[in-house]
């Protein structure tokens, strides 16, 4: 299974995928490209590292959404994936796109979806009281953070936790939860 990975930023999800493709843990899934929004976003950097190639299409190049994901598709067309996995991408999608590669695309996103779509998931579960948070990783679908959801893991809300460090144990177990998936994705479909 053909895997490209979308970033904007430091691709630590991204660099999970690595981690576990160069243990032979990531089942048939194999990463072939990594392409970001923003030229100097340090995933890239980890992509080059571990000889995966890379894109970068900066989505201030255009005057609008659907021109940027417009590009965004050719772009992607060019390494044919079997799979896109979306590592830190921070752009909401258009409908065309996600049409476009309909059941290709997976996102992860820190919150237990469906609760806390969107940004500041953290930061809103404590304020909120919950006991717990964790990580979901979904099918992407026309709507933000809205795909079925493949799987999540729960992370517990500790009583002195921030922002911060419910972040950090969060971003801890999606670098668990988004390879396995991957690697489970890959398998299914062998």
């Amino acid at each position: 299974m053909r895997v490209v990975s979308l970033i904007s930023g430091n691709g630590t999800n991204l660099q999970a995928l690595i981690n576990c493709q160069n243990k032979g843990l990531l089942g048939n899934a194999q990463l072939i490209g990594v392409i970001s929004n923003v030229d100097n976003a340090f995933g890239l950097e980890r992509a080059s590292h571990a000889a995966i190639r890379t894109s970068t299409l900066p989505h201030t190049q255009f005057v609008d959404r659907l021109s940027f994901d417009l590009a965004l598709i050719e772009v992607i067309r060019e390494y044919d994936p079997d799979l896109i996995a979306l590592s830190g991408f921070m752009r909401i999608l258009t409908v065309d796109f996600v049409t476009y590669f309909a059941n290709k695309l997976i996102n992860i996103h820190p919150s237990l979806l469906p609760k806390y779509k969107g940004l500041h998931t953290h930061r809103r579960a404590i304020e909120a009281g919950e006991r717990t948070s964790g990580a979901t990783v979904h099918w992407v679908a026309e709507k933000l953070d809205s795909g079925s959801i493949i799987r999540q893991i729960k992370v517990p809300i500790l009583p002195e936790d921030t922002e911060k460090t419910l972040k950090a144990r969060v971003l801890k177990a999606e670098h668990k939860l988004y390879p396995a998936v991957v690697r489970d994705l890959s398998l299914e479909i062998s």
